[in-house]
């Protein structure tokens, strides 16, 4: 399918995509009335307003409290200066300022290449996607979370001496993200490690100085019991340890055969990663570590999937080479647009639930185990900084001046021998000798003079390389690799 060329075919395709997607989110999938965001409102307003204690405060008429770490609290202080609208609306700014960059880091080279275009194409395409509205729709942290640590692989990546830190707020605020810092020491990157580590500790320190008795029973008892996050049978729950809840239901799933399928998986990631960072491919690795933690928490809701985004990038940039990846990419998507595991939603046994029930991790599986990472360079996608997007061209060589020989007849030219060394003709035999990736020299250069009797002219009227920007006598530069910046 071709994409429009015209500014008015662009605007109605966007506008016929924007009503599309209004339409889509207004009646299919149920919308979640910022129910985490007025969780966190409300446990920070009795917390500060009303001297109640964080993790005792349940939202009216539900079981449901506050579960992050007392770090997560501090950080959300403001709140208790706002009302719950105004709260909405700086969480619904936050996402969007979110959403931007990690858009920017996935598919920022696409984007400037389709401008206006392509970012309003993109964000449709992203509010149909069921983990995005859903973190939107219940006010969540996830893609603050997502975009603090791709943040950190750019720098990683880069091995800029800010690595870690974005990992280390992360993990102090959800502890989720924790397993970045694995990563990290898979990467070699012991410093970027510490770094993520220190900023860690020094978060939950300062959490524990700021709220004692918030982390004191935060530490030793709300951090072990999953049942104040959930069910975790409920089929929002998109893990390994989801799977085996509903298939044991109403019995409780056995934590052996949980920690043998999650060290499993986890082993899958750490072959698939190192492969992936021997090959220079940081986001590969990162997208891989995404997905194996959506496996092996406890509980992962559909929320949480936003960890997905960047997999689906990569194998969308993929597609875009192989026709087939592409259709591959497409039927992810789909599904997971289209809320199917809450069609098991009161009842997810059988075949049928344990196929569609489970649809989403199933997806997140598939992408551990196929997703193509540790790809060469030029086969990479373009995600991190660079100097420039190509090598620059090079400047002509001065020509050669070579002084006259007056002492002798010159000296007839064998065919054989080529140039005698220090002529003219050596030079610009050697700038026509084939660089690196050139199966062969081309160009007017190239095989000249041999077995002709005569010789070339002096560098005094001509120069070593003739056009070298041209595209028959290329420098070797363009071909040769260049070190990640």
């Amino acid at each position: 399918m071709k994409l429009p060329r015209t500014g008015r075919g662009r605007l109605a395709a966007v506008l016929v995509l924007a009503t599309a997607v209004t339409l889509f989110t207004a009646t299919v999938p149920l919308l979640r009335d910022w129910f985490d965001l007025r969780v966190y409102h409300g446990a920070v307003d009795s917390w500060i307003h009303h001297g109640g204690r964080l993790y005792d405060y349940r939202v009216p008429g539900t079981a449901y409290g506050f579960t992050y770490p007392p770090f997560a609290a501090v950080c959300m202080l403001p709140m208790a200066l706002l009302g719950l609208p105004a709260a909405i609306a700086v969480g619904l700014l936050l996402n969007l300022a979110a959403t931007a960059f990690v858009l920017y880091v996935l598919a920022g080279h696409r984007l400037r290449r389709y401008g206006v275009f392509g970012i309003a194409v993109s964000a449709c395409l992203l509010a149909l996607l069921e983990p995005v509205r859903d973190t939107f729709s219940f006010g969540q942290v996830n893609l603050l979370l997502l975009a603090l640590v791709l943040g950190d692989a750019r720098l990683t990546a880069g091995r800029s001496r800010w690595a870690g830190v974005g990992i280390g707020l992360a993990a102090a605020v959800k502890l989720t993200p924790a397993i970045f810092i694995v990563l990290l020491l898979l990467a070699r990157r012991p410093r970027a490690a510490a770094t993520a580590t220190g900023v860690a500790v020094a978060a939950t320190a300062f959490a524990a100085f700021a709220a004692p008795d918030a982390s004191r029973f935060y530490w030793t008892e709300a951090v072990w019991d999953t049942s104040r996050i959930g069910r975790l049978a409920y089929v929002s729950n998109q893990s390994l340890q989801g799977v085996l809840a509903r298939l044991a239901e109403p019995a409780e799933p056995g934590r052996a055969v949980w920690a043998l399928l999650a060290l499993a998986v986890l082993g899958v990631w750490v072959w698939r990663a190192r492969r992936a960072l021997a090959a220079d491919d940081v986001l590969g690795a990162f997208a891989l570590t995404g997905l194996v933690a959506c496996l092996v928490s406890p509980i992962t809701w559909v929320h949480h999937l936003v960890w997905l985004l960047p997999s689906l990038a990569i194998l969308a940039e993929a597609g875009l080479r192989h026709r087939r990846l592409l259709w591959l990419a497409g039927g992810m998507y789909v599904l997971l647009c289209s809320s199917v595991v809450w069609l098991w939603f009161d009842d997810a046994s059988g075949i049928d639930g344990f196929v569609g029930g489970n649809a989403y991790v199933w997806i997140t599986l598939g992408l551990l185990f196929g997703l193509p990472v540790g790809h060469p360079r030029e086969e990479r996608l373009p995600w991190r900084r660079r100097a420039s997007a190509t090598a620059p061209a090079p400047s002509p060589a001065a020509p050669a001046i070579v002084p006259a020989v007056t002492s002798g007849p010159p000296k007839p030219l064998d065919a054989s021998s080529g140039p005698a060394p220090g002529t003219a003709g050596a030079a610009r035999g050697a700038s026509d000798a084939p660089g690196p990736g050139f199966a062969g020299a081309s160009g007017p250069g190239a095989g000249r003079d041999t077995g002709r009797g005569r010789s070339d002219p002096t560098g005094s009227t001509r120069p070593v390389a003739a056009k070298p920007q041209s595209s028959s006598e290329r420098a070797s530069s363009y071909t040769a690799n260049r070190p990640p910046s």
